[in-house]
């Protein structure tokens, strides 16, 4: 299984694309998609409920080339700041005896030890790193050995973002192409980000 945690607001052809990319590449059964209440972040542009539901867009467009995702709402439903090595206690309990792989971003990783109880993570998953270009190279280094066991590092450079994306919409300027037709249409409904 490959557990994929963000904000997502909104979900963006980056997100789809990086789960394309770990379906080809490490040929998991299934992706859980966690929306995140990262206690660094000050507040969301969308609300919890508007964020879940563009997140099972998102695992709709990937249930739509053949791959099993679905949506988890437990750090939302927690009411309260929610980290990493929570969720992926939480996930292993209700699934103790699949092969748990953590996708993260390359910023994030860099981040990795200031997180709670950062050095129990590779005991509990395995992690995939999707790097700029050999952006992760000192990152690796630092990590020494919990990078040599636990990590595995992907190239992947794919520079949209929520905020640039969140920006645009608010300018009335069109993010076809980066974002999928169905979250496009659903921040439109629902006048999401400025949107008119």
């Amino acid at each position: 299984m490959a557990l994929y945690g963000g904000s997502f607001d909104p979900p963006h052809n980056a997100h789809l694309a990086l789960c394309l990319f770990a379906a080809e590449l490490l040929h998991p059964d299934r992706f859980l998609i966690s929306v995140s209440n990262n206690p660094f972040k000050r507040r969301y542009a969308a609300t919890d409920v508007h964020r879940k539901r563009m997140a099972r867009l998102l695992a709709g467009e990937l249930a739509g080339v053949g791959i099993d995702a679905e949506v988890s709402g437990w750090e939302l439903e927690k009411k309260q700041p929610s980290y990493t090595v929570d969720l992926v206690r939480y996930v292993r309990s209700i699934y103790p005896h699949d092969r748990l792989t953590l996708l993260i971003g390359e910023d994030s990783y860099r981040e990795i030890t200031t997180w709670k109880s950062w050095e129990s993570i590779p005991e509990l998953c395995e992690l995939a790193v999707f790097s700029r270009s050999g952006g992760a190279d000192g990152s690796h280094a630092q990590l020494g050995s919990f990078a040599e066991v636990a990590v595995s590092f992907i190239d992947f450079d794919y520079p949209v973002s929520s905020t640039h994306i969140r920006e645009a919409i608010a300018e009335g300027r069109s993010v076809a192409g980066l974002v999928p037709s169905s979250i496009r249409h659903y921040i439109a409904e629902h006048g999401l980000y400025g949107s008119a």
